[in-house]
């Protein structure tokens, strides 16, 4: 009993500090970007964004953003997302790293679709 009630312990634990990662790390004012012609830029793999994404997106994957963000206009704003968030705040800082100044976490691409729309 006690191992149960440690495990749903750290379960909890780690469920509460991922909600108030993706609630710090989430960019506000997505909706009004996206309105403004703000790009979608979907970082999943090829197949996930099979499965379903946000119409109108981009799909360039994590793994491949390094070598083809040359692809993308640094003029242009984008709002990263992703299947949970985690791989959208990556892709968000490799492109500001690279220089791109209008660059925003979206989160899932899941809860921004029902956010848009």
């Amino acid at each position: 009993m006690k191992s149960l009630m440690f495990f749903c312990g750290i379960a909890l634990t780690i469920y509460v500090v991922y909600r108030i990662y993706r609630y710090q790390t989430l960019d506000d004012g997505l909706e009004k970007l996206i309105r403004k012609g703000a790009v979608i830029l979907d970082v999943r793999t090829e197949n996930e964004f099979k499965t379903g994404h946000i119409e109108g997106s981009v799909n360039m994957s994590l793994g491949t953003i390094r070598e083809r963000y040359i692809e993308l206009d640094p003029a242009k704003t984008y709002i990263t997302v992703c299947s949970h968030g985690l791989r959208s705040v990556k892709a968000e800082h490799i492109l500001k790293d690279r220089g791109f100044k209008h660059v925003h976490n979206g989160g899932a691409w899941s809860d921004l679709q029902e956010i848009i729309h």
